[in-house]
């Protein structure tokens, strides 16, 4: 879904919400959407049951809570104003490639 900008952040030691945060952009609503939609279905196949999503009907930010990987899809403005990465990881992000 050509997603922008997507970092991993290791959770682990530092709280107990998931072993794994990933954050990512999408240029627009629409594709903010598409992509976190794409992201369950995949979590979904993949056998992860209980799969929650908020945020969908805005698609500003969605947040979607896999259990051990928690996924925030934002707008890039959106993003920027909460900044997660900066609150959860200084220093120790993976930044993905586009593929």
């Amino acid at each position: 879904m050509k997603a922008e900008d997507s970092i991993t952040i290791d959770l682990t030691g530092k709280s107990s919400i998931g072993d794994y945060m990933v954050v990512s952009s999408g240029r627009s609503q629409r594709h903010v959407g598409a992509v976190a939609d794409n992201v369950v279905k995949v979590i979904e196949a993949a056998g992860v049951r209980g799969v929650r999503v908020e945020g969908m009907r805005n698609c500003d930010w969605v947040l979607i809570d896999a259990g051990s990987v928690i996924v925030h899809v934002f707008r890039p403005e959106v993003r920027a104003f909460y900044s997660l990465e900066k609150m959860w990881a200084p220093g120790s992000t993976q930044r993905r490639r586009p593929s």
